[in-house]
């Protein structure tokens, strides 16, 4: 029907969780929301516990129109950058998609490379927008449940580290962990507590 192009546009929100750890993954999710079918509960995923995002991941991947998960390893992490790795991983998540959005809106203040996807992609950065777009909400919970659950897998591999806990994040636990027992492979060396643990080592 002429006129309705807008309508039927698909918009996806784009958010990440891990930027900030020493170790794991950096893992990005895109989100798209079938309209007029709000999902009650969706929140910037910092607000809410772990059982909340647990039963909400369940909830996004059965009802949004459609989803996907991209990540960047450790070693991407440490050849690119964290910002790149990042972006890397953003456009993994959109390339998972079943469906090419037409627009994106992305949380913070930068957007990753969207050529190359399939067609021209449109796209906003908005600083603060997992708290105030809900398929940005969305996809911060589908991106730090899939991390969550991600390092509590790798908390059975290196026990050592307590990973279950606090995800692989730089609390005082994690650095009393990581000066005693040494880097393990999914730390990263690019960052300085890791590089500090290293020359320790040495």
């Amino acid at each position: 029907m002429r006129g309705s192009g807008l309508t039927r546009r698909r918009v996806a929100g784009i958010d990440e969780a891990g930027r900030g750890p020493l170790a794991g993954p950096v893992v990005a999710a895109a989100v798209i929301l079938r309209p007029g079918r709000p999902i009650r509960g969706v929140a910037d995923s910092k607000v809410l516990t772990a059982e909340e995002r647990a039963a909400l991941s369940v909830i996004i991947r059965r009802d949004a129109l459609c989803f996907g998960i991209g990540w960047a390893d450790r070693a991407e992490i440490d050849a690119l950058n964290i910002l790149q790795a990042t972006f890397l991983a953003m456009r993994r998540a959109l390339l998972a998609m079943t469906l090419t959005p037409d627009h994106v809106l992305v949380d913070g203040n930068q957007l990753p490379h969207l050529g190359g996807l399939g067609k021209p992609i449109s796209a906003r950065a908005i600083i603060g927008g997992d708290a105030t777009h809900p398929a940005i909400s969305a996809a911060s919970i589908l991106a730090k449940t899939a991390r969550d659950n991600f390092m509590n897998q790798m908390d059975t591999l290196y026990p050592s580290y307590s990973f279950a806990s606090h995800k692989g994040y730089c609390t005082k636990a994690h650095q009393l962990l990581l000066e005693l027992h040494g880097p393990c492979p999914l730390h990263r060396r690019s960052f300085a507590p890791v590089r500090l643990a290293l020359k320790a080592d040495a």
